[in-house]
């Protein structure tokens, strides 16, 4: 079982940046699949970005690619997403999750443990 804790959201002007940080409990953290997912107002949580447990492999949204990064430390038991160029309509709660899955999965019905989300707002 793995515990998670989002923090780094908040409020940002568009073209700016944000870093939000995951932080894991649990021993075998990296043997875990992590995902990054938002959910805007009235609409349904989205995959942003996923890292295979090794942290080898990654995949992004269209929507983010090229401007969002996301890495793992397995050592400090924490994944990142690096948000730049941010728009408006990135504004979400973003949630960290993981899967036991060993490829990345964009359904959040393969991840079986989430955060309790942070809120990024970008303002136009």
């Amino acid at each position: 079982q793995v515990q998670l804790v989002e923090s780094g959201g908040g409020l940002v002007q568009a073209g700016g940046s944000l870093r939000l940080s995951c932080a894991a409990s649990g021993r075998t953290f990296s043997s875990y699949t992590m995902g990054w997912f938002r959910q805007a107002p009235g609409k349904e949580r989205m995959f942003v970005a996923g890292i295979s447990w090794s942290g080898g492999s990654t995949n992004y949204a269209d929507s983010v690619k090229g401007r969002f990064t996301m890495s793992r430390d397995n050592a400090k038991n924490t994944v990142t997403l690096q948000m730049n160029s941010l728009k408006a309509e990135d504004t979400a709660v973003y949630y960290c999750a993981a899967s036991i899955n060993y490829q990345i999965r964009e359904s959040q019905h393969e991840y079986r443990y989430w955060g309790q989300g942070t809120q990024v707002t970008v303002s136009s």
